[in-house]
């Protein structure tokens, strides 16, 4: 299948592709304007390879390979890429905030990347408990390759992640021991009774929904703040959680050499409303490529 996304403001396909966060620790330096994308699907029954390029003019072009409906790979792949809002929106923020502004034109297109669905991140979130970032990028691809489907797409293997089904009909996973795949299996389980639906916790009000997926076996308030704020597509969730976004806001705000108050960030962020997890975002990845330091609670 094949299908075309127009952003409808700047967005930089190449910026998406160097986003590097999660399972993409560790991988190869990005092709310059492609990206490959292999995923389950939100059906939760069927994966997909997608391979992305990007038109003169802006639009995306992808080309598909699935047996899920093309409308439920088309929609996956605008929430991943954060095209499923309006870019505008989005630079309006900087027009009133000159600091986000600031930082928008250094980062020329870059929006969000997402885990590819709540089932994925919660699934990562088990695996990297207690790991280097590389080494369970590592081993979550060893599973996907060996449980998942694998995709040529463009010339480049890509591994998809196993479904949740079969997730939880496996009874032994190498270099999973036996309380990490306990935990896997509950996640499998929630997702296939719908508690990872990203729509339903995207419209939940935050507290709750955060509730919710700290019921999961393994999953404490930092990975499910993960999954919420970087799996479901949500765009105004702001939390105060994130150990490097004080210190980088009072870096680019000026506040002095101390990390911003949680007043200070309240005060700040409601100029970014209604994009504040977006520009938190931006922050920290300005604050990383900057090679900025932050205080440690």
């Amino acid at each position: 299948m094949t299908f075309s996304i127009t952003p409808g403001a700047l967005f930089s396909l190449d910026a998406a592709a160097a986003f590097g966060f999660g399972p993409n620790t560790g991988r190869p330096a990005p092709e310059r304007g492609v990206m490959r994308l292999a995923m389950v699907t939100d059906d939760l029954s069927h994966h997909a390879g997608v391979h992305l390029s990007q038109d003169p003019d802006g639009t995306i072009v992808a080309s598909a390979e699935s047996d899920a409906p093309p409308d439920v790979v088309a929609q996956q792949v605008r929430r991943i890429l954060s095209l499923d809002h309006p870019g505008d929106e989005w630079l309006a923020v900087g027009t009133r905030d000159p600091v986000i502004g600031r930082l928008q034109r250094a980062h020329p297109g870059l929006r969000p990347v997402l885990f590819h669905s709540p089932y994925e991140a919660a699934a990562w979130a088990i695996i990297s408990s207690r790991r280097h970032r590389s080494q369970a990028a590592s081993l979550r691809t060893q599973i996907a390759a060996a449980h998942g489907r694998t995709f040529m797409l463009a010339g480049e293997q890509v591994h998809s992640f196993p479904l949740p089904a079969r997730l939880l009909a496996l009874e032994e996973i190498r270099g999973v021991d036996r309380v990490r795949l306990g935990r896997l299996h509950g996640v499998a389980r929630a997702a296939l009774d719908g508690a990872l639906e990203p729509g339903a916790l995207r419209a939940a009000e935050p507290q709750r929904a955060l509730e919710q997926l700290q019921r999961l076996p393994g999953i404490g308030p930092t990975y499910a703040t993960l999954i919420l704020l970087r799996a479901t597509g949500v765009t105004d969730v702001m939390t105060f959680s994130e150990p490097r976004l004080p210190s980088y806001v009072s870096e680019f705000y000026g506040l002095g050499p101390a990390a911003a108050s949680p007043e200070q960030l309240v005060s700040i962020s409601e100029g970014w409303r209604p994009f504040r997890t977006w520009a938190s975002v931006l922050i920290r990845v300005a604050g990383d490529r900057a090679g900025l330091t932050f205080e440690r609670s």
